[in-house]
This record gives structure tokens, C-alpha cells and sequence, in this order.
């Protein structure tokens, strides 16, 4: 049950998103505001593949931020169906976080992304210059001109989710255009994510690490089974299916034998004990799907659904 003695008139409850080019720091961002890790980041673009729930509970407000995969002109029938997942978030939320890093210049896929927006008329738009840290004062105002330029924007707001630096201030611009409402969720909760979605998503992070660019496309992860260790309390059993498209990919995530797939088993295990906060055995098995990314029927076998 939510606690309804936190449903005053002057409490406001609703949904944000992020969205931006691929790469742009969105999921770090949701991440450094809910104050724990709820979604996986890499440097590799287009990591994130669903719209991903993070709560930030505050005295006087709750804020759920919707993480998105990045939008871009997409390739593959994969790419068209998360650019659709990304557009149809757009209309269910009180407001939109427009990402634009401080440290690189407004290119197409920035400008892209903003006549998207600009066909979003009922929802008010903010623009968030991420990365400050990785930027000079100069730069940073720089872009903020360049960032004005693009559309007209409700605000505004510079931050740095590294640092920490301006996310109270992004936090209380993005709380004043919710609406009036009671809490959405427990105190407690952080995420709305099941977890074995959680748990696929951290093995799937931990397969991206030092492959090669064009390999990260090419990953899904399918949790088969979650379950405590028959006569024991303290271990779970996981079992993981990773798939990728061809058998050269197979061959570079298993590594020379079997040396990098193990690694990715051991960083996935030490991420997964930390988020269950119990010890785990992680069976991870690897297989070929053959260009999943372009049939609808696998697709739909991995979760990503029309």
C-alpha cells in the first residue's frame, strides 16, 4: 500500500523522461537522481533497449523518471521498434528532459531529436546539458547558447551527473511541472523493473565491456530461471541465455578459451549479489540467433515486442 498520509493537496507525484541522441548520458543521469543504479550504462551507444523506471522520493514530491533508449534513425527493425517505444513515451508523461552533452557539439541527431519534440505540443520540454564535468566554464556556456537555439524550451539547466553538481536544481525544475498527486509508489521503492529484467540487463552491461563497436547491437540476454538453491537460503541459482547474431560474435564474447565469456560471468555476479544483496551461482550459456535484430519472431522471443 502507498502511504497515504503523504497524499496532501500541496504533494505532487508524476512521470519524466530523458531522451537524446545515443550516448548522451541519460541513464548515468536517472541513475545519479534516484541515487542508486536502476539502469546499466556503457560507453557504447544504444545500450538501453527498454524505458526504464526510476523513483526519486522527496518530501514534498515524487518524481519517476522513464530512462529511454537513445532516438536515432534507425537501421534495423529492432532500431524502428525502439524509436517507437521512445515516441510513444513522449505522450504519457508530465514532462520531457531534452539530453544534450556540454562537451561535444549540437549535430544532427541533436537537431533530429528536436523536431521530434517540437511536434510534442501539450508537454513541456526542458533541456538538460549533461557531461559538465567533462566540459570548461566556457564551453559549457557556449553550449548553453547553442542548446537556446535550437527550440524554445520551458528551461534550461546545466548539471553534472558525475559530480553531482546542479542535479537538486534539475530535480526541483522537473518536480514543478508535475501535477498535483498522492505518491505512485512505496517509499522504499526505486524501480518498477521485474527482477529478472534487472538481472539480464547486468549481464548484458558486463558483455559490452572491451568488445568490439560493432558487437553491443548484437547482444540480448534472456533469463530463463530465478530460484534459491534447493536446501539453502543464502544462493540463488540464475540461469542466463546470451544471444548474438553470427558465430564470429559468439567466438569473440567466449574469448580464448572460454577466458572472456568467464569474465563476464564473474563482473555479472558481483553486480547481480549487489543489486539482491544475496549470493548467487550464474549459469550463462551463449548462442547464435541468426540477424535477431531484423526478425519480427525472434524479436518477439527476446522481448522486444511490437
Amino acid at each position: 500500500m502507498v502511504d497515504v498520509s503523504s497524499s496532501a493537496a500541496d504533494f505532487h507525484a508524476g512521470f519524466a523522461c530523458f531522451v537524446g541522441r545515443p550516448n548522451v548520458g541519460k541513464s548515468t543521469l536517472m541513475n545519479a537522481l534516484v541515487g542508486t543504479k536502476v539502469a546499466i550504462t556503457s560507453s557504447k551507444p544504444q545500450t538501453t533497449r527498454r524505458a526504464i523506471r526510476g523513483i526519486v522520493h522527496r518530501p514534498d514530491s515524487q518524481l519517476v523518471i522513464v530512462d529511454t533508449p537513445g532516438l536515432h534513425r534507425p537501421r534495423t527493425l529492432l532500431g524502428e521498434r525502439l524509436d517507437s517505444l521512445v515516441l510513444s513515451t513522449l505522450t504519457e508523461v508530465d514532462v520531457i528532459g531534452f539530453c544534450v552533452p556540454a562537451n561535444e557539439p549540437i549535430g544532427k541527431g541533436d537537431r533530429f531529436i528536436a523536431e521530434k519534440l517540437a511536434g510534442v505540443k501539450k508537454t513541456p520540454v526542458v533541456a538538460v546539458v549533461t557531461k559538465c564535468d567533462l566540459a570548461a566554464r566556457e564551453q559549457i556556456a557556449a553550449q548553453l547558447l547553442a542548446v537556446s537555439q535550437l527550440a524554445e524550451f520551458d528551461d534550461i539547466v546545466p548539471v553534472s551527473a558525475q559530480s553531482g553538481e546542479q542535479l537538486d536544481v534539475l530535480a526541483d525544475v522537473l518536480v514543478q511541472r508535475l501535477p498535483q498527486s498522492p505518491p505512485l509508489y512505496e517509499g522504499g521503492q526505486l524501480t518498477d523493473e521485474p527482477e529478472q529484467v534487472l538481472v539480464g540487463e547486468l549481464i548484458r552491461e558486463a558483455a559490452l565491456e572491451g568488445v568490439r563497436d560493432e558487437l553491443p547491437h548484437s547482444i540480448a540476454v534472456v533469463v530463463d530461471e530465478m530460484l534459491p538453491r534447493q536446501g539453502r537460503d543464502d544462493l540463488l541459482d540464475i540461469y542466463a541465455h546470451m544471444f548474438v547474431e553470427r558465430p564470429s560474435q559468439k567466438a569473440i564474447v567466449i574469448g580464448h578459451r572460454g577466458s572472456r565469456l568467464k569474465d563476464v560471468g564473474s563482473r555479472a555476479r558481483r553486480q547481480i549479489e549487489a543489486l539482491l544483496g544475496t549470493r548467487v551461482y550464474l549459469d550463462l550459456r551463449i548462442s547464435v540467433a541468426k540477424d535477431w535484430q531484423r526478425d519480427p519472431k525472434q524479436l518477439r522471443r527476446l522481448g522486444f515486442y511490437d
